[in-house]
Parts: C-alpha cells; sequence; structure tokens
C-alpha cells in the first residue's frame, strides 16, 4: 500500500501531527525532543508528520513554524523514522525556483522510500515577498507558473518555458529521477479557483471551519471534481487541539480548533469523517500539556479510533 493510501482513502480519517511537536508561547518553538516525539508517534499509529516552509520570523503574524527548512528537517526526521509519511504543509512555489523545488521532491522520494507528500501554497504572509524580490501582487500566477513547471520537470529532458522561473530546451535533465507520481496538495486556494484545483491538485488542503461550513466546503469540493469528471480525492485539514483530563469535558473554542476531554474529540473527528474529510493534522501549539503527553494521549485514546 502506497504511503498515500495509508493517509487518504475515501470514507475513512487519519491522523496526522504538524511540527514543531511542541506546546508553547509566542512565535518561536525550543524545538526539543522532536527526533524522540516524531518516533513516538510513528509507533502509535499516526500517519503523517507535516512540515511547514516559513522562511521568516515575522513577529506580528506569531509562528515561525519548525525554524529549520523544511527540505532539511523532512530528511533529518526521516532518517529517525521508518514509515510514517512525510509532508509538507505547506511549500510556497511562488518564493522558491521551481527546479530547486522538483529536484528536492525527487531526491525525498527515492531517499525515504516514497514518503513525501506535498502540499503548496502560494504564502500567507506578505512581507516575505519583496525578501525574494516577488511581486505579491502576482502571487496567483507565480503559483500557477510554478506548479506547472515542477510538473513539467518530472519528465525526461524537459521541453519547458516558464514565464517567471526560465526555460529548459530539451538538452538537459534534472536529476536524480523519480518516474512515479508525487501527490500535490493545494492548500487553501493559493490565488486559484476550485475548479483548477480540482483539475490540477492531487487533493485539497484547507483549514478548521464550523461544522455548517465545513459542509458547504465539501459540497462545494465534490461539485468542482465532479463538473472536472474527476473521481474522488482527498480533502485534508488541520486543527488546533488542547486535551484536559477530564475525559467527559465540554469544548471551549481556541485559536482554530478546540479544548476538551477525548470524549468530543472523538466525536468531532468523528463528525469530520462523515461529512468526507480524509485526514486531520493536528497541531499542539496550545495545548495546555506538553506535546509527549498529548501525543500518548490522543495516539492511545484517539488513533486506534481512526486507523
Amino acid at each position: 500500500m502506497s504511503v498515500f493510501s495509508k493517509v487518504a482513502t475515501k470514507g475513512k480519517l487519519t491522523l496526522g501531527l504538524v511540527f514543531p511537536l511542541e506546546s508553547y508561547n509566542g512565535s518561536v518553538p525550543t524545538m526539543k525532543d522532536q527526533e524522540v516525539l516524531a518516533k513516538r508517534a510513528e509507533a502509535l499509529g499516526f500517519k503523517a508528520l507535516w512540515f511547514r516552509d516559513v522562511p521568516f520570523n515575522d513577529p506580528s503574524f506569531g509562528d515561525a513554524g519548525q525554524l529549520f527548512d523544511p527540505w532539511i528537517y523532512m530528511t533529518h526526521i526521516m532518517n529517525q523514522t521508518t514509515e510514517i509519511a512525510l509532508g509538507s504543509a505547506s511549500i510556497i512555489l511562488p518564493l522558491r525556483h521551481p527546479v530547486h523545488t522538483a529536484k528536492s521532491i525527487n531526491s525525498l522520494q527515492i531517499l525515504s522510500n516514497e514518503r513525501l507528500l506535498l502540499g503548496v501554497a502560494s504564502g500567507d504572509r506578505p512581507i516575505e515577498y519583496p525578501a525574494f524580490n516577488q511581486e505579491l501582487s502576482q502571487k496567483s500566477e507565480l503559483f500557477r507558473d510554478s506548479f506547472y513547471y515542477i510538473k513539467a520537470l518530472q519528465g525526461d529532458f524537459p521541453n519547458y518555458t516558464s514565464k517567471f522561473y526560465g526555460a529548459t530546451n530539451g538538452g538537459i535533465d534534472l536529476l536524480p529521477k523519480y518516474h512515479k507520481k508525487t501527490p500535490m496538495f493545494v492548500t487553501g486556494h493559493s490565488g486559484q479557483s476550485l475548479d483548477w484545483i480540482a483539475v490540477n491538485a492531487d487533493g485539497w488542503l484547507y483549514y478548521p471551519r464550523d461544522f455548517r461550513t465545513l459542509q458547504m466546503v465539501m459540497q462545494q469540493w465534490n461539485m468542482a471534481l465532479s463538473k472536472a469528471s474527476e473521481g474522488w480525492k482527498p480533502f485534508m485539514q488541520s486543527l488546533y487541539v488542547d486535551l484536559v483530563d477530564d475525559t467527559k469535558a465540554n469544548p471551549t473554542p481556541i485559536h482554530l480548533g478546540f479544548r476538551s476531554g477525548t470524549e468530543y474529540a472523538n466525536t468531532h473527528l468523528k463528525l469530520l469523517e462523515k461529512f468526507g474529510v480524509n485526514h486531520v493534522i493536528l497541531n499542539l501549539k496550545y495545548a495546555s500539556k506538553s506535546a509527549a503527553e498529548m501525543i500518548e494521549i490522543i495516539g492511545e485514546e484517539i488513533v486506534t479510533n481512526f486507523s
């Protein structure tokens, strides 16, 4: 079974974790014990570990991600684990040259024994664009241009002209060669229409929404797939969680998620599964317990219901 099908199957929901695996205040994590926690998450049955692409710490944004470059850190965690999927959430296509991105994709797929899932995005921090000499007003077009160029670079001796990033004339080839398809998930809308995402992406990575909004979003996603004559493609989302000692505690809201006991958490996730969500990326930043405690609780009392 491929990593893709282990993480996303029609009618089923699986769970993953996003780095940093840490509960912390402020925008900068300590990044302590991440290797130990990643190994434990794999042992407990989490299906994927997700890595952020955050070039700069913008104090006004309040989230510096896992600090380390995503490709470097994925490779590091790859060497600490054996089979858990390694996902990007998400690589900012307009701020990276597509040749480098394509080479990183191929390299990691081969070295990891095909464990990579590629979330891609246009970026949500406008302040970063000037540092890369890119125009924020063009980010939608930059995203598409990079996306298409990366696809073209998967072929042999590609002959492709990109509007923003250069061209290949068929006389050079990108190595190492990885001929299988790497699943690419568009994050949010990334400046694209849902119809474009349905045709071009292998799935959609979205944000936490209330149940009513989620049902509307799922309906729109399924309609876009049907309109494009595409079959099922997975829908994934992020979710911040905090679990308290009282297993029966009712939920209270936190940023992009909730605080509750494990009973409600299971109920919430079962509803997401019912609505058609295929994978939930859990974020532990706002947890009142340590990440180690949270991973144990989720692994023992929740993951077992979604494996």
